[in-house]
């Protein structure tokens, strides 16, 4: 049989080092948010017409 040569290790390395080089600048939202933020946007897009008529 031949030798496990650990390259689990190895292939995963590079998905390792992107996720520990994340930085904190960025905005912080939480999946709620961001929901709540789709669906305020549906509801406005489906109310819009009723205020703003194309015809």
């Amino acid at each position: 049989m031949a030798k496990d040569k650990g390259e689990s290790f190895s292939s995963s390395a590079g998905l390792m080092r992107y996720f520990d080089s994340e930085d904190d600048k960025g905005i912080k939202v939480g999946p709620k948010t961001v929901v709540a933020i789709g669906i305020v946007f549906t509801i406005l897009i489906i109310v819009l017409p009723v205020f703003f008529p194309m015809s």
